[in-house]
């Protein structure tokens, strides 16, 4: 997407649809695309701290991946370039078998999540570690059918190698090969991720256990899925955290939508709206305004950070405190409306630069568009029921609208049990107990997506560490002086534990030799 321009580009679109996140109010139509991991409002180039720029983070290189793990069909066999990003200066070596870190990307252009996660570069020195960031296929750069976009997301036959499965396939080929390469079989391989990119950390680890030693899962809902996680859930997290700032603020954003809808349906209403949320153009719709709104919120809970950020949008600290100190404003009265405005404004325009706002910007800066198609066919992940305590309008979660989103863009029909088929997460206590090791699942508690993730320790071996007042992969932000002693406490236990798992691998390597 475009930088924050005078028109003010206020979030991304998924093609001419709904936001790209999450979902949209209040259920999925038919022309409605699935849910989606959070996006950004500004470019990469945008995000780069004056220390990234000056010191490079990393350089990029490209490895010959196969087109399908799976199969043996003649087309199996095509290859394509796959991105991954690799930084060595703190690596102590082959020689000295010292440990190899590799951050399993997500759905994006990798350079994104290699520029907003701190804590790699940050602990790497600690080991003496190798970074690796690998770019997931159909997303960035890795595009396969000769890295034309337009080829690769044409129609389902090509869109079908595009998996998590295939995904972890091509994880443990690179690392595989690239220690061949590097004459670095010994090294130790710690995998880490956040979000979509912390589920794949957890399941590379179960299912390539002979390629990692551990897996850092940072804010990871493999927990997400039907039956298993409320499609209330969500929703119900993300009121939590605004109410917990200002029952006021709650009430007001809860009885807002009746308010818009209305004001709609009076004699010029739209343009009134138009005017009172500094709509660019004249074309304005309550949805697409409402859409506008809920992405707001939403966003801003993932990311309800201590520090300012600018992961998604430059953003201060403890933003959902900030909406809702906005909402609360003596100086507007009754003015819903303004009250509104100036929530919306913290997460769209803290900067100040946006003079309106475009609500049908349809730009895709970080290339997420292929989580559409996951989100169609294993990623079903229910986020958007609503229960009366909703800050949204009830609602509830309707499959079926989904399957005729998925059949009616791609021809497939989504197969929502198969991700707990492959990977397992009924109760995932019993299962794992006695089978997996060596995983560390965050999760803080004002992020919507904790909901499904792992909150309790399943074993001595596969921990959870829980803050409550951590927002979405907080623990693997860069630190700053401004951290308080809770995330500084999260990070001492995750190196502690990586650390254990390190040097249990060194003493196990030195017996078998």
């Amino acid at each position: 997407m475009k930088k924050m321009t005078e028109s003010g580009s206020p979030f991304l679109f998924c093609f001419s649809f709904f936001c790209l996140l999450i979902h949209c109010l209040p259920v999925y139509s038919a022309k409605s695309p699935p849910p989606r991991f959070p996006s950004s409002l500004i470019s990469p180039e945008d995000k780069i701290s004056l220390s990234a720029r000056q010191n490079q983070l990393y350089r990029t290189k490209y490895f010959t991946q196969v087109l399908d793990h799976f199969n043996y069909y003649p087309k199996s066999y095509e290859s394509f370039q796959q991105r991954y990003l690799i930084n060595d200066t703190f690596w102590g070596g082959a020689k000295s078998n010292a440990p190899i870190f590799v951050y399993t990307g997500n759905e994006g252009n990798i350079e994104w999540f290699a520029q907003n996660t701190g804590f790699l570069y940050e602990t790497a020195p600690q080991f003496k570690a190798l970074i690796i960031f690998i770019e997931h296929r159909f997303y960035g750069k890795s595009i396969p059918f000769g890295g034309k976009k337009d080829v690769a997301y044409s129609n389902s036959t090509t869109l079908g190698y595009l998996s998590s499965t295939q995904a972890l396939a091509d994880y443990a080929s690179l690392i595989i090969d690239l220690k061949k390469n590097l004459t670095a079989t010994d090294s130790p391989v710690v995998v880490f991720g956040g979000s979509y990119g912390g589920m794949l950390a957890a399941w590379f680890r179960l299912k390539y256990p002979h390629v990692t030693i551990g897996a850092l899962a940072s804010s990871s809902p493999i927990l997400n899925f039907e039956n298993i996680t409320s499609p209330d859930s969500f929703n119900n997290i993300v009121t939590k955290d605004f109410r917990s700032e200002s029952e006021s603020c709650y009430r007001v954003i809860k009885g807002s939508w009746e308010h818009i809808k209305d004001t709609a349906k009076q004699p010029g209403g739209l343009e009134l709206l138009r005017k009172s949320f500094k709509i660019c153009t004249n074309n304005i719709s309550v949805d697409d305004l409402q859409n506008w709104l809920e992405a707001a919120y939403l966003y801003t809970a993932m990311t309800d950070y201590p520090t300012p950020s600018n992961f998604m949008s430059p953003m201060p600290a403890y933003p959902v405190k900030q909406m809702c100190k906005a909402i609360d404003d003596p100086t507007t009265g009754n003015d819903t409306f303004a009250k509104l405005y100036g929530a919306a404004t913290v997460y769209y325009n803290y900067s100040g630069t946006a003079k309106c706002f475009d609500l049908n910007d349809k730009s895709d800066p970080h290339d997420l568009g292929g989580w559409d198609w996951q989100a169609c066919t294993e990623m079903i992940m229910q986020t958007d029921g609503n229960n009366e305590e909703s800050m949204f309008p009830p609602s509830e979660w309707q499959y079926k609208d989904q399957v005729s989103y998925c059949e009616e863009t791609y021809g497939v029909e989504p197969r929502p049990n198969w991700i707990t088929t492959e990977f397992g997460g009924h109760d995932i206590k019993s299962v794992l107990r006695r089978f997996g090791s060596n995983i560390i699942f965050f999760n803080g508690l004002r992020d919507p997506w904790s909901g499904g993730g792992v909150l309790n320790n399943i074993s001595k071996r596969i921990v959870a560490i829980v803050a409550k007042e951590g927002a979405h992969h907080v623990d693997l932000r860069f630190k700053t002086s401004e951290d308080p002693e809770w995330l500084k406490d999260v990070r001492k236990q995750e190196i502690k534990i990586i650390a254990k798992w390190i040097s249990e691998y060194y003493h196990d390597l030195a017996d078998k030799h």
